[in-house]
């Protein structure tokens, strides 16, 4: 009786759901529960990723990402339990190189895998990813699997917003006018290629314009959108800088608009920053916010 007893339980144990099954009854419930519509099943190359998709913006026609080509995008991140979510806030969420590197830069398999198959250039969609082609058993990140947005728990599906950028100055001002919005920040000028700036003093009368020969004495201090602030020299007195020496969009907006006695706001996009370049401060592509203030400019 009891070797019967075993053998039927084994048996019932094999009919048990596999984690392909669990996946997919976890993402249908996910769907239902907010309301999700326009997703769709993954089937490009078979219906067997689990994978499910919505294109949010179509991007430029036929032109979806082969695994060699460059890959610049931006994402935000939750998981289906709500203990992990990661926004883009233009600071960390980026990831740039190539399309076949994305799983092994430490993203999800099945992120890679709706990228290839479904998102165009400039576009942007929602995934949903499985937990088997997510991080699985182990989850992902360090602490207790009820940590808030230090892990990802075991077996959780994830839920990715990912915009490819196309064109990087064209991104940079849609982030920096959004940001406007949002924060209803009123009063800025653009120039020509892309810089925001608001004279908040004007300078003293009849005082010298800056040139790229001008040594200038200021006050800054410089924070990321998020709130960041990663630059704050802000000594009596200020601090020395030559003209050549600063990023180009703030050069810009010494030279057009400031001269000594001048406090200026700007919005730097990256492409007048420090582009692709990281540090320990700043991210790759990162806009940046100043507030300065001109002191002494010598020429």
């Amino acid at each position: 009786m009891a070797i019967a007893i075993g053998l039927f339980a084994c048996k019932r144990h094999d009919l048990d759901p596999g984690i392909k099954q669990v996946d997919d009854a976890a993402i249908q419930a996910y769907i239902s529960t907010n309301n999700l519509s326009g997703m769709k099943r993954d089937t490009v190359g078979g219906d067997t990723s689990g994978v499910y998709y919505q294109i949010l913006l179509p991007g430029v026609k036929g032109t979806r990402y082969a695994y060699s080509d460059s890959l610049d995008y931006v994402f935000t991140l939750k998981s289906f339990d709500g203990n992990y979510q990661s926004l883009d806030t233009n600071s960390t969420n980026h990831f740039e190189g190539l399309t076949g590197h994305v799983a092994s830069s430490g993203f999800p398999y099945g992120l890679q895998l709706a990228i290839h198959d479904v998102l165009a250039r400039g576009g942007a969609i929602r995934v949903l990813i499985p937990s088997h082609l997510a991080y699985g058993v182990g989850g992902y990140g360090t602490g207790s699997r009820l940590n808030i947005n230090s892990r990802i728990a075991g077996n959780q599906c994830l839920d990715y917003y990912i915009h490819a950028i196309n064109n990087r100055k064209t991104y940079d001002d849609l982030v920096i006018q959004n940001y406007f919005s949002a924060n209803g920040i009123t009063g800025y000028q653009k120039t020509a290629d892309g810089l925001y700036y608001k004279v908040v003093t004007p300078g003293t009368a009849g005082a010298a314009a800056i040139t790229d020969n001008t040594s200038i004495t200021m006050t800054d201090t410089g924070s990321l959108l998020n709130g960041t602030i990663f630059d704050n020299n802000n000594t009596t007195g200020g601090t020395a800088f030559d003209i050549p020496d600063l990023v180009p969009g703030m050069r810009e907006g010494l030279k057009s608009f400031a001269t000594a006695g001048t406090a200026l706001s700007l919005y730097i996009p990256s492409t007048l920053g420090y582009g692709k370049v990281a540090n320990s401060s700043l991210p790759p592509n990162s806009i940046m916010h100043f507030e300065l203030i001109v002191i002494t400019a010598t020429p």
